[in-house]
């Protein structure tokens, strides 16, 4: 796909949602099952069902998938899609790319070792790697604006509110 292509593709789109700002909000969902057996959770992605349990650093098998993998996953795809679609919008050709990301994690805070360790990722690094022509300029523009318009890095960056509750069933 060309740049002409995604504003073509994304042109009523945009149209619509300048016209209809609440158009553009929509609810995304997740859903899982606790696993009656083990300490896991089935979660279904949409594509398949994913089963999330206890990090070997936690006393799990490592047969199940890690929640912490997962969030980085996700914020691996969400980046590497933003980055395509603003390289593509940009006319910034990429050859090929890739991108990762790793998070530390300090373990005693979710097992309750150490009440002064954090639960959740003390920092996270996302590196993308692109062969390209592009001179630096355009590279650093496509940066800033990968960083602005991917939903999962601004969603972990920004922390918004988060509501939680238990129900019974």
């Amino acid at each position: 796909m060309d740049a002409q292509a995604l504003r073509a593709m994304q042109a009523p789109i945009k149209d619509r949602y300048k016209a209809d700002p609440q158009a553009a909000v929509i609810t995304l969902k997740a859903s899982g099952s606790l696993d009656n057996t083990n300490i896991a959770c089935k979660v279904e992605t949409g594509r398949a069902l994913a089963v999330a349990g206890l990090h070997p650093a936690t006393g799990g098998s490592g047969l199940e998938l890690c929640s912490g993998d997962m969030l980085l996953e996700a914020l691996v795809a969400c980046a590497g899609v933003t980055l395509k679609a603003v390289s593509t919008a940009l006319d910034v050709p990429l050859r090929s790319g890739k991108v990762s990301a790793e998070g530390d994690l300090d373990f005693r805070g979710t097992l309750g070792v150490a009440k002064d360790a954090p639960v959740g990722f003390r920092q996270i690094r996302l590196t993308f790697t692109v062969d390209t022509d592009a001179p630096q300029e355009k590279l650093d523009q496509v940066l800033k604006l990968t960083e602005r318009y991917c939903v999962v890095y601004q969603t972990i960056r920004n922390g918004p509110p988060v509501e939680i509750k238990l129900a019974r069933g």
